[in-house]
């Protein structure tokens, strides 16, 4: 079974490859679905975890855009929202499938924003630390409401901008991807 985003829910089901039909007017597609991959541990174990982690953030992100776009053009072009995390831009020992499964799906998008400009589509990814909701229900590190990220990916529909960077360990991580690769620290 594949889980994947919902057309009108958040509850996990077969991907489908026809979408609903659009009566017309604005439509905005949010890929939002994720799932921790944490069963897979880095240096041993199955892949069975990463395996779900990508075919949810990567495959489910990739069929429900592939599915969504000509509904999209139909209606003069709307928006994709792809929810990401910072950790597309960091890989992370604990959660390799998660972080891969991200990375993966911030290419993904960055494809899918070129592509689709030209029929006039917003393509907006949105990065955040740990968001406040069940997925992150099993650490006590610092959080994110998820109406504050809901607020301000609604003010980058908006104002047409590309990109989402929730709180300040997202926006610190995005500007140190040009900085030199060093060791781990300890």
């Amino acid at each position: 079974m594949s889980y994947g985003p919902g057309w009108s829910d958040a509850k996990p089901h077969r991907h489908s490859e026809k979408p609903p039909d659009s009566s017309g007017g604005g439509v905005t597609e949010i890929n939002n679905a994720g799932i921790g991959g944490a069963s897979t541990q880095l240096m041993d174990g199955g892949f069975d975890g990463a395996r779900r982690a990508m075919e949810v953030s990567y495959f489910g992100t990739w069929a429900v855009s592939r599915a969504f776009a000509p509904i999209l053009a139909r209606n003069g072009g709307g928006a994709l929202v792809s929810m990401l995390s910072l950790a597309s831009w960091v890989g992370q020992p604990l959660f390799p499938g998660y972080a891969a499964s991200k990375a993966a799906q911030w290419s993904l998008t960055d494809a899918l924003r070129k592509s689709l400009h030209a029929q006039g589509t917003l393509v907006v990814s949105v990065h955040a630390g740990f968001v406040d909701t069940d997925l992150s229900a099993w650490t006590d590190a610092p959080k994110i409401d998820a109406s504050t990220v809901a607020e301000l990916t609604m003010d980058a529909l908006t104002n047409d901008q590309f990109e989402v960077l929730a709180d300040d360990e997202t926006r610190r991580v995005k500007a140190a991807l040009s900085e030199p690769v060093h060791a781990p620290e300890a």
